[in-house]
């Protein structure tokens, strides 16, 4: 069990694809969206996997995380029963100086939201800043991929 501290970002252009390392396409839905556990299942590429996200710190910068692989059979049945709104992207690897950010390019109803987070090892921790990277929306909880099923992006 483990204590991930994010942060995110708008992406304001798509300058960043120059640098994807790896490009996967995502399906995810939520057994369970309440701010205090949420649980999701994903589909990405050919692997299942559950998640337990905990609550955010004040800042929305640090919570927890537990995640474990299911298999691909298990997280198509866990879809089915999930609360209402499925999240489709496409995620993208690109590193940048030390660090490597995670790009979500949504798709359908949040289609050209993209949104980039950055894992880091404490909550200060320096990063390079690209040049496409926007402004910060950590713990802006309508960014959460929770929260974008329920009112996505084309309704903003």
């Amino acid at each position: 069990m483990a204590q991930e501290i994010e942060r995110k970002f708008i992406v304001f252009n798509n300058s960043y694809k120059h640098f994807i390392q790896s490009k996967q396409y995502i399906l995810q839905g939520y057994l369970s969206s309440v701010p205090e556990r949420t649980v999701r299942i994903r589909i990405s590429g050919e692997a299942g996997f559950i998640t337990i996200k905990g609550i955010g710190d004040k800042t929305g910068l640090s919570r927890f995380e537990w995640e474990h692989p299911i298999t691909l059979r298990d997280a198509q049945a866990l879809l089915k029963i999930c609360e209402p709104g499925i999240i489709e992207k496409f995620r993208y690897k690109v590193i940048e100086g030390t660090h490597a950010f995670i790009i979500d390019e949504f798709l359908d109803d949040n289609e050209g939201l993209v949104i980039a987070e950055l894992e880091l090892k404490d909550e200060n921790e320096s990063f390079e800043r690209p040049s496409w990277l926007g402004e910060e929306v950590t713990g802006d909880t309508k960014y959460y991929n929770s929260m974008l099923r329920i009112r996505p992006y084309s309704t903003w």
